[in-house]
């Protein structure tokens, strides 16, 4: 039995800059502007900052997906790593009992390990898993226990998570690329905190503001805004929702997978907006640009603006929409406070969640026009967003030159 003594480090929300947070603040590695642990907000930033992406997918058999990017998803792992210096003590092998030996002696040591898992095969969140579907990211693991047949493990929720063994070994293999792959991190090179941050801000500019490194520019930045609302009313458009996301089960869950991309899937906030402009405040202070606690203020505006947005994607007052915003947020907050715990309920939950959407395979509650209203509702709000965000990235670009 191997547990870190006193691990008791829970605050982070993201697979990677969340569990990087959690790693430096069991090591006690602390920021020189706050002397408090380096804040996930600060590693948002450094990693590439937020975004807006915006995405269609429709694969034979599974439902079609709208995916809403909040945050810069151009290698951010090896981007903060490199920023700030960091090396990474990687161990990796295709044998399972190497990969079980390395995590024994990585905990051993008094260090916990940052091992990459399928999400798709880990229990605790109760996700369908099959031959077509994987996700391979980092997690942190700070126990095992054979006596109890437990792995620990520190994972988006406020609480301790696990798994048995085999089943952390099964996640772990998924992928060959990330099979039983392992890491440590020394601590970041502080000297170069300023030069980090001012690169990381540059980045969200840019991708808002200009052609992507890989897609199309419709993609991404302040473009993706009037893409997505052009898709939601105006009907003949390739790639229109009417087209990829008509009335039924489709539409449902269109708006379902957008509703999670902005509120649940790796966070607990509106966008990451909210985190961005706490990144934004900390960077006035390394810059020593004021300026930027006033940009701040901007994305916390856009924050609450992307808050407003949940009720009109799934309306009260369409009861099949309300409730599934209902359940998708107490799914959420259940897994984020009880972990494991509340794994019944949240089975309930998903048993509950695919019936409402057989119904609306049935028998969708709103008609032809309805649906044009609710588009277009989004669609306005969307490009609300457009404008405040469009604000926000101008004044940071005035106050980083």
């Amino acid at each position: 039995m191997t547990i870190l003594k006193n691990y008791k480090q829970f605050a982070g929300r993201h697979w990677e800059t969340g569990t990087v947070h959690n790693f430096w603040a069991y090591r006690g590695i602390t920021a020189p502007h706050t002397g408090e642990p380096i804040s996930e907000a600060l590693l948002l930033g450094i990693s590439g900052g937020v975004v807006m992406g915006y995405f269609s997918f429709a694969y034979e058999g599974y439902d079609p997906m709208a995916r809403i990017l909040t945050r810069n998803t151009f290698d951010p792992w090896d981007t903060m790593m490199s920023r700030l210096g960091v090396a990474q003590n990687i161990l990796q092998t295709g044998k399972p009992e190497t990969g079980v030996h390395n995590l024994l002696d990585t905990l051993d040591s008094g260090v916990p390990a940052i091992v990459w898992a399928d999400v798709f095969s880990l229990p605790y969140n109760d996700l369908p898993c099959d031959e077509g579907m994987w996700g391979m990211f980092p997690i942190l693991v700070f126990g095992h226990d054979d006596s109890e047949d437990k792995v620990w493990i520190a994972d988006r929720a406020q609480v301790p998570l696990h798994v048995t063994p085999a089943e952390l070994q099964a996640a772990r293999a998924r992928v060959k690329k990330d099979k039983f792959r392992l890491v440590t991190l020394a601590g970041p090179r502080l000297a170069g905190l300023g030069t980090a941050v001012a690169a990381g801000i540059w980045d969200t500019i840019k991708l808002y503001t200009e052609k992507p490194p890989k897609g199309s520019k419709n993609n991404f930045g302040l473009a993706a805004f009037q893409w997505w609302a052009k898709l939601l009313t105006r009907p003949k458009t390739r790639l229109s929702w009417a087209k990829e996301f008509p009335a039924g089960r489709k539409l449902l869950v269109g708006l379902m997978s957008v509703y999670s991309d902005i509120y649940q899937f790796g966070k607990d906030s509106h966008a990451e907006r909210d985190t961005y402009a706490g990144f934004l405040d900390e960077a006035s202070q390394i810059l020593e640009k004021p300026a930027l606690g006033d940009v701040a203020r901007h994305f916390r505006t856009s924050a609450a603006a992307w808050a407003e947005l949940g009720p009109i994607l799934l309306p009260a007052d369409v009861p099949l929409l309300g409730e599934m915003r209902q359940l998708m947020e107490r799914e959420h907050s259940l897994f984020l406070q009880q972990g494991n715990d509340s794994l019944a309920e949240r089975q309930q939950i998903h048993a509950r969640m695919e019936a409402i959407k057989e119904e609306a395979a049935a028998n969708f509650p709103l008609n032809d026009r309805e649906i044009g209203d609710l588009t277009g509702n989004i669609a306005a709000h969307v490009l609300k967003i457009h404008d405040i965000e469009q604000t926000a990235v101008t004044a940071l670009q005035q106050a980083m030159n």
